[in-house]
């Protein structure tokens, strides 16, 4: 069964936006864990972070704890 993609809800337009920017974020799980990167792509399930290494981590949208832009 596939989900949908409700592309008018207000955190797909955050996370697109991010995107489009290329704005540093930092990612904080459920586990506490912290991933610090670039958003590259998003679906209904998954986030894809690119690290400054440009490393490429697929995270479950269910583990995260909060997304926000990463001060610098």
């Amino acid at each position: 069964m596939l989900t949908e993609f409700d592309t008018t809800l207000p955190s797909i337009i955050q996370v697109q936006n991010l995107i489009k920017q290329t704005t540093p974020v930092e990612l904080k799980l459920l586990t506490q864990d912290v991933i610090t990167g670039r958003v590259l792509w998003q679906d209904p399930q998954c986030i894809c972070i690119a690290d400054e290494n440009s490393q490429q981590t697929t995270v479950w949208k269910q583990a995260i704890a909060y997304i926000k832009p990463k001060v610098s």
